[in-house]
């Protein structure tokens, strides 16, 4: 664990020095679980997005995508059961006054499980080396057995004691576990109660005459409302989905891990309509897709896991989360619900108008199943940013800090560096920069000895350098060094484009899908 907090650490600190994320209003120290992204950070999160973008809506010909307002009309939360249960159960400790999450007190228990699974898995892989079977090794042991039942077992009993809102057997189930603050180590707890994340909000010029009205607490409320809208104007035929991306608002009280849990903070979701009754198939193939996705950027196959829910959400008949392993363990990064007809009933009970979709097919009327893919593009970020950042050491023995990017992800995806501030490398670096810009966020980095710019590049995540020299201004040529293997090669001024587009382009990183 001591290794995990040092590892987070860095990330949160490398976040910061390169540019990444800053906390916010930091020169008024800072406003607890709320951060801004900084230069780099904004690049790297436009790319995340317009990955998922051009991925979800359009690769695919029957999924569209809308922009809905944050402000929606407050009946909105009280049909989609935000009013009424969307909490989190809360315990404080009454010696260091800290409050928690209960469930997810529980859960870090199990994380811990998980964590001492990981520890078998790694000493027999060190004693069996080539000949290590991890499958069967975590299908066999009887220590790993043990340990993933137990967890199981707890996780089971924690689902069906929220689902039934039994609070009192959830403080129980802390109580038998021995769980201690993490901040003081004391055991000694309050009752655990409900508490609404919903930010309110008024909406009017005058005290005598507003609205009561909510930050929306997540984006896929305005794809439902917005169902007949787009399903007309479209003309859109079941299956179809709509997607977007935008800001969500919850009053955590317990934010913490950085960005992986805010208050403010940005999804990017789909909605996929579909005929009730295929709503099971869907589901497996929207979770085959969203996997596909992940994997396609490289992060390591060994990283994700599916997590299907023992307490399912009031609107859903299945579950699962992908699972990202982060600095502090394996935790929730994107969510596939099969919501059922909740919301499209809902709303059309508590607005009195029909959102129902006739099915020329069946010759009838019906309101469409909804399949779900959510995910937070900041915990995505994370996911992307930790996996990235290394410490290596070289074969001379000195080590190099690098920050390994997917390149189609890369905020700047090549510094050109000229040798020397003289004799015109500025000036045909210049041209060289003016010329890429038109297609890639490239940087200009003239300052210290090249090896320092490599270096500073490597820790920024830059793909590649190219380096132009007294040669370039004879021959056309220049050196490009790649980040990854610190490779150098000679390549043609008139080739850098190609090359660069190549290792970059979406289409080639979204082909693996």
């Amino acid at each position: 664990m001591a290794k995990q907090d040092d590892d987070f650490k860095k990330v949160i600190s490398h976040a910061k020095e390169y540019g990444y994320v800053f906390q916010s209003s930091e020169i008024y120290d800072g406003l607890s679980a709320v951060y801004d992204y900084g230069q780099n950070g904004a690049e790297l999160k436009k790319n995340i997005r317009d990955y998922w973008w051009k991925a979800m809506v359009q690769l695919n010909d029957n999924i569209v995508g809308i922009d809905a307002a944050i402000f929606m009309h407050p009946t909105t939360w009280k049909a989609s059961g935000h009013v009424d249960a969307f909490n989190d159960p809360l315990i404080d400790n009454k010696d260091s006054k800290k409050r928690y999450r209960a469930d997810v007190l529980v859960e870090d228990y199990v994380g811990k499980l998980d964590a001492k699974i990981e520890k078998e898995v790694a000493k027999a892989k060190k004693r069996f080396g080539d000949a290590f079977d991890k499958e069967q090794f975590l299908a066999t042991n009887p220590k790993v057995a043990e340990y993933k039942e137990r967890g199981d077992a707890i996780l089971k009993r924690l689902g069906k004691s929220l689902e039934a809102e039994d609070l009192e057997d959830v403080k129980a189930l802390i109580e038998e576990l021995d769980i201690a603050c993490p901040m003081s180590g004391s055991k000694n707890w309050t009752d655990v109660k409900q508490f609404n994340l919903m930010f309110g909000t008024k909406l009017g010029a005058s005290t005598e005459n507003t609205t009561d009205l909510y930050l929306r607490p997540e984006t896929a409320q305005g794809i439902f409302v917005n169902f007949l809208n787009v399903q007309k104007t479209g003309r859109m035929k079941i299956p179809f989905g709509i997607a977007q991306t935008g800001k969500a608002f919850r009053n955590e009280i317990v934010a913490r891990q950085f960005i992986f849990r805010m208050r403010e903070f940005e999804q990017m979701e789909m909605q996929f309509f579909v005929q009730p009754g295929t709503q099971k198939e869907w589901y497996e193939v929207w979770k085959e897709k969203r996997m596909k996705w992940h994997l396609s950027l490289g992060l390591g196959a060994d990283n994700y896991r599916f997590h299907d829910h023992e307490k399912l959400a009031h609107y859903a008949d299945a579950a699962t989360d992908i699972e990202f392993r982060f600095p502090f363990g394996f935790k929730e990064l994107e969510g596939i619900h099969s919501r059922t007809d909740f919301d499209l009933a809902s709303h059309e009970e508590f607005s009195n108008k029909k959102l129902q979709y006739f099915d020329p097919v069946e010759n009838k009327n019906y309101v469409p199943y909804v399949l779900e893919t959510s995910i937070g593009l900041d915990r995505m970020f994370l996911a992307v940013f930790s996996n990235a950042l290394r410490e290596e050491t070289l074969e001379n023995g000195t080590t190099r800090t690098v920050l390994k990017l997917p390149a189609v992800l890369a905020p700047v995806k090549a510094a050109i560096l000229p040798l020397v501030k003289k004799d015109g490398l500025p000036e045909l670096a210049g041209r060289i920069l003016e010329d890429l810009k038109w297609d890639y966020n490239v940087s200009y980095d003239e300052k210290d000895a090249v090896g320092r710019r490599y270096r500073r590049q490597d820790a920024n995540g830059t793909p590649f350098c190219i380096t132009v020299d007294h040669q370039s201004l004879e021959d056309g040529t220049v050196t490009l060094r790649h980040r990854d293997s610190m490779e150098q090669e000679r390549i043609k001024i008139a080739d850098v484009n190609a090359i660069i587009g190549k290792e970059t382009d979406m289409r080639q990183w979204l082909k693996r899908i």
